[in-house]
């Protein structure tokens, strides 16, 4: 099976660790043995005016991975939330009304639909490959959230060439290792199998340090800074 995944993560965070807004979201292709990425895509936010109700995410995820699912032709789409494995494409209101989720969640998916699920509809109907809202449980999913980690790191690294510094948290339980012309991650849960991913990136001229955020248990603060 061919599964096109999409997830948002890694933020821009203040001196003190707090988060400032979201950076990266990648999607990505994944096949067999399913544990990194055979192509990858990526979407950058403006951390500093950032939507974190969860529209945004959510909103960029779905149409990131069409964009990409259009190029490769999946046999389905993954999307991170966590709302059953139900089809966008038949998402209306009845059928929100009907989730096990939070009623402010359901005001978030009840926006998101007016876009998503004519989205999904037409592009099911074109190409005959869902969307379905998996979430956290996906293994694809977990490798496009590893992949929104590495392009966070790159993204921090053209930050600080400007900046001269960038401090960004990772998405959970992952690390990273800016390598010459190239940034390396993988998940640093024991549990998954050994998942990883691996971009190219212009990584002369820069130092870096990664360890525990103080604040959050499960999350790696990355720092970069021009040298």
């Amino acid at each position: 099976m061919r599964i096109v995944s999409a997830d948002t993560g890694g933020a821009l965070l203040t001196e003190d660790y707090e988060p400032i807004g979201l950076i990266a979201t990648a999607a990505v292709l994944v096949e067999k043995p399913y544990r990194t990425a055979t192509l990858s895509r990526v979407k950058y936010a403006d951390p500093f005016d950032y939507d974190m109700s969860g529209r945004q995410a959510i909103r960029d995820e779905a149409l990131l991975a069409v964009e990409l699912a259009r190029e490769v032709r999946p046999d389905i789409i993954h999307l991170d939330s966590t709302i059953g494995g139900i089809e966008v494409r038949k998402l209306d209101e009845p059928t929100i009304d009907a989730l096990t989720i939070t009623d402010r969640g359901k005001e978030v998916w009840k926006d998101l639909a007016k876009d998503l699920q004519p989205l999904a509809k037409k592009f099911w109907e074109e190409t005959g490959i869902e969307i379905i809202a998996i979430g956290k449980s996906s293994v694809p999913v977990r490798i496009a959230e590893i992949y929104a980690g590495l392009y966070t790191a790159k993204w921090a690294i053209d930050y600080a060439r400007k900046e001269g510094k960038a401090i960004v948290g990772l998405p959970r339980y992952m690390e990273v290792e800016i390598r010459p012309g190239k940034i390396y991650g993988e998940s640093l849960d024991p549990r998954e199998g050994g998942l990883f991913g691996e971009i190219e990136a212009d990584t002369e001229g820069i130092g870096w340090e990664l360890y525990p955020n103080p604040l959050v248990r499960r999350f790696m603060v990355l720092e970069v800074w021009r040298e």
